[in-house]
């Protein structure tokens, strides 16, 4: 705070958010910095230096653009799984010194849930185990020419309500209260499981492979017998990912998903921008190569929003000169959500109506991820990466079953030293 021109911003979706980080700094500034002065209209703290911490809220895409031209020395986002993998990327551009003498850098804190649970549990929890640093090499071309290879870290902090002496002493029931939670609220914020979560859409999700089959999805893969059908679900994007599904369909009407094409950058929701006709092309040649569709009856079913030649030639048309067709789906989206549901629940047996090869990973990824709309509750927030999904859907729908008696999994008990043996664990704090 003695650096003139250190600037500083700390983020929340919305400012009624901010409330108590803004009513704890004005409890605690004024102690450090007697002569420092906040600025109600601008949300914004100016020290005797000069220095100045801003809050801010970023609560639409569009919002990141407020700060367009703007450098913070230090940006800050509080509960970062309420942002967009696209509002952290764009606020990391912004991050830099405005003179000598600074350190730049960001850190976030963060619960299980939310918009971005994906692609935080994706960079952050996934990579390392806890306090390990994760190390990016990234490369860049200077005006020489000379390439330039630097190294950018981040690291996940796990702290979980045992780890608040301060608060467990002050308050010994709160631990009482997370525990007294719906079972997805009470493993998210008493234990910070990142496999579940408030809000999550698909809670029968299972990701436990085993020789039974039991009670989960994911399986290990084998040869599709030859008297199984074969369908193939396609959802296009072109910034966004596009999506392409192969499932199998048993006697017993039960799908495997056991193949998949992702059109994503690996950047979390960035399409490759291919054109249909190169998707097209890569679909015939994965179904002139694979031993499980050679020679198979490929039956495609897509969005029928391929169709449309409002903006010249549809999207079907082009691949359809590349020799790949699809059939209009029922694209309904609560009846399509449904279906998946369905498919998800176990019977009274464990076993569900729909598996998944553990090959399609970004299914597995993805999938679980998914939240409800903060508006249209019934239905997925699209903002999230529900590709995959649209088109797991459209196949769903092509075979509806009626919804089954549910049975679930008992939860295990929670043991203590597996919890923090377990790097997916817990989490609540991260670092660039």
């Amino acid at each position: 705070m003695h650096i003139p021109h250190y600037r500083a911003l700390i983020l929340r979706k919305t400012f009624p958010e901010l409330t108590e980080l803004i009513d704890k700094s004005r409890l605690y500034y004024p102690r450090a910095y007697p002569r420092a002065k906040y600025n109600e209209s601008k949300h914004a703290w100016t020290f005797p230096s000069g220095a100045r911490i801003t809050f801010g809220q970023m609560q639409n895409t569009a919002d990141m653009y407020k700060y367009q031209g703007r450098a913070f020395d230090f940006i800050a986002f509080d509960e970062l799984t309420h942002f967009t993998y696209e509002q952290y990327r764009y606020l990391k551009s912004r991050n830099r010194p405005n003179g000598p003498g600074t350190r730049v850098y960001m850190r976030a804190t963060a619960n299980p849930g939310g918009v971005g649970h994906g692609w935080v549990k994706e960079r952050f929890i996934v990579p390392a185990p806890p306090m390990t640093p994760i190390r990016e090499d990234v490369q860049y071309k200077t005006p020489e020419g000379d390439i330039v290879t630097a190294t950018q870290t981040r690291i996940f902090v796990p702290a979980a309500v045992f780890d608040n002496k301060i608060l467990m002493q002050n308050d010994p029931q709160y631990a009482a209260r997370l525990a007294s939670l719906p079972e997805a609220d009470k493993r998210a914020l008493l234990y910070g499981d990142w496999d579940s979560f408030s809000g999550q859409v698909f809670t029968e999700w299972r990701n436990n492979p085993n020789p039974d089959r039991t009670y989960t999805h994911v399986i290990e893969p084998f040869p599709i017998p030859k008297s199984w059908k074969i369908y193939r679900g396609f959802d296009f994007g072109y910034s966004r990912p596009f999506s392409v599904g192969w499932y199998a369909v048993d006697h017993d009407n039960r799908l495997y998903r056991f193949r998949e094409l992702y059109g994503c950058t690996g950047t979390p929701n960035e399409g490759v921008k291919w054109e249909p006709a190169r998707i097209a092309r890569e679909i015939a040649a994965i179904e002139q190569d694979d031993p499980n569709l050679v020679g198979r009856t490929v039956h495609g079913i897509a969005d029928p929003s391929i169709y449309d030649e409002s903006r010249g030639e549809s999207v079907a048309a082009m691949m359809e000169r590349e020799g790949v067709y699809f059939d209009k789906a029922d694209n309904k989206r609560i009846p399509g959500k449904m279906q998946l549901h369905n498919r998800l629940a176990f019977d009274e047996n464990g076993f569900p109506m729909l598996y998944v090869f553990d090959t399609c990973r970004n299914f597995i990824r993805t999938i679980p991820a998914l939240v409800y709309d903060e508006t249209n509750v019934e239905d997925i927030d699209t903002d999230t990466e529900d590709h995959i999904y649209d088109e797991c859907r459209y196949i769903c729908m092509e075979y509806p079953i009626n919804p089954p008696e549910r049975v679930t999994e008992p939860p295990k008990p929670y043991s203590p030293l597996e919890h923090y043996d377990n790097p997916d664990s817990t989490v609540r704090y991260f670092r660039r």
